[in-house]
């Protein structure tokens, strides 16, 4: 067995970027911070505007400081009817299953990130473990949800 390979049990494995982020309380991240907020949503929705004032007001109670806002929206494809295959049937769905959002728009977020100096991004919708784990290596800082943000709040979802 090649030692180097496995390290021997009870050693630290290095979790890459952000790890430490997940064993911080989100209010500890937020406090003080710039932060960039973030949702996708459907077309179909009208309200995206509200929802994202809401992950605003969540951030600033928790007193981070919003410096940049993304809101990706996701339209039916194809012909006037939206009969082509992937538009009404996808509107829902995210675009990327590793980064919730578009590649262009995930790149847009990580270059505003750098720009303001962002501490952590927020997004609305809800992350898989894998989401989150490549946004943060992505991001290189804390990712977190509007969820994160209300159960440090002592508010139920």
């Amino acid at each position: 067995m090649d030692r180097r390979r496995y390290p021997r049990s009870g050693a630290r494995r290095d979790r890459g970027p952000g790890a430490s982020h997940a064993l911080q309380r989100p209010r500890d991240v937020i406090g003080n911070a710039n932060v960039v907020i973030a949702g996708l949503f459907s077309a179909k929705r009208r309200d995206h505007v509200d929802l994202m004032d809401e992950l605003e007001a969540e951030v600033t109670k928790l007193g981070g400081v919003v410096a940049a806002r993304f809101v990706q929206r996701r339209g039916i494809s194809g012909d006037k009817k939206g009969h082509s295959p992937g538009g009404r049937a996808s509107m829902e769905q995210p675009y990327s299953g590793r980064t919730l959002m578009s590649t262009g728009k995930i790149e847009e977020m990580a270059e505003a990130c750098a720009h303001v100096r962002a501490d952590a991004v927020v997004f609305y919708n809800e992350l898989t473990d894998r989401q989150r784990k490549c946004l943060t290596a992505i991001f290189g800082r804390a990712v977190l949800t509007l969820q994160d943000l209300q159960q440090t709040a002592g508010h139920r979802p």
